[in-house]
């Protein structure tokens, strides 16, 4: 029957297996995301230039995505994460929605901002992380000067990828208020200590904001007392306070610091990495490709992509925050990792 065998069974909803065994099942993951960095200072003139000349009523978020070389249909940043830098100038109001994906923002300059977050106005400042998780309603607000900017992080080309994302507006531009400012930072930001009278447990954390003063202190509590580890350094993670775990459940947080001098030790891990520059100056290779970072600066590193961390300076700490979708790796039992 030759081809025409084939043609026959492709008629009827079929394929030979035989034919596609290697590629269904390769040896090792192989990513279409490539190692890449996004340089913020050339990135900033170009937002500053669409928020004066875009407004948010004509764009709802006037945010640059970061998008990957090998990911441009549909944009992404890995295979799983998206990353994106916003901006809004003093008196503007973004629209507030929600969707499924779950989303963070890392807050990169400018005060007096917030966001409100089904019905709770959290405050911005440098180095905050403030969360979004999925289906919770959000908008923003800037009533400081100057413009302000951060980076956003959301799983959904995870959530696009399993056909499982909604979104909705909300009924008016933007939400009231109806809690205090702030609370959920100030009932769960003291360690160990979470309230006992109304216990809720759920895989999103109840933090809205894990403030940049508390991650500084914690650094400065551990000092140089601790050797962390050997692949990225001083590594904290952000947790959920019911769970001990990650802050949602497709996406994880971290904040890591390089001591100065700082020679990582090659690792590969199954999840994709996203990385923002806190401060500081250094070198991530990744698969033989040098990626030279500053301050600000954003760099992607694909799944089971081997990477090596460099602080290139020999007098000044770099500090790189991260999220990863380790969280959902895990949870499916795809988490993997080799350190050499």
């Amino acid at each position: 029957m030759g081809d025409d065998a084939y043609d026959a069974i492709a008629e009827l909803g079929t394929a030979p297996l035989w034919r596609y065994f290697g590629n269904l099942f390769a040896a090792e993951p192989k990513s279409r995301a490539v190692p890449y960095r996004w340089s913020y200072p050339a990135l900033r003139p170009h937002l500053l230039h669409f928020a004066d000349v875009l407004s948010l009523e004509e764009a709802e978020r006037r945010v640059l995505m970061l998008v990957n070389p090998g990911l441009s249909d549909p944009p992404a940043t890995t295979t799983t994460l998206y990353a994106g830098i916003q901006v809004i100038l003093p008196g503007e109001t973004a629209q507030a929605h929600r969707h499924t994906s779950g989303a963070f923002r890392f807050i990169i300059e400018g005060s007096g901002a917030y966001t409100t977050v089904n019905g709770e106005r959290v405050h911005m400042h440098p180095g905050d992380l403030l969360l979004t998780p999925g289906w919770h309603w959000h908008d923003h607000a800037h009533e400081g000067d100057g413009p302000m900017l951060w980076l956003d992080g959301l799983d959904f080309p995870l959530v696009n990828a399993l056909e499982a994302g909604f979104f909705e507006l909300y009924g008016e531009r933007t939400q009231k208020a109806g809690v205090p400012d702030d609370i959920s930072s100030r009932q769960f930001i003291h360690g160990r200590l979470t309230p006992a009278w109304d216990p809720q447990p759920s895989p999103n954390s109840p933090i809205g904001n894990y403030p940049w003063a508390e991650t500084a202190r914690a650094f400065d509590a551990i000092a140089d007392d601790a050797v962390g580890s050997y692949s990225d350094g001083v590594l904290l993670e952000y947790t959920n306070p019911w769970t001990g775990g990650p802050v949602m459940p497709t996406i994880g947080c971290r904040v890591a610091r390089l001591r100065p001098g700082f020679r990582g030790v090659p690792r590969r891990q199954t999840p994709s990495t996203v990385y923002h520059v806190v401060r500081g100056h250094g070198v991530t290779t990744v698969e033989g490709q040098r990626l030279e970072w500053g301050p600000k600066d954003v760099f992607a590193v694909p799944g089971w992509a081997t990477y090596t961390h460099v602080n290139s300076v020999s007098d000044e700490d770099a500090i790189l925050f991260s999220y990863t979708d380790a969280p959902a790796l895990a949870a499916l039992g795809l988490h993997r990792e080799e350190v050499r």
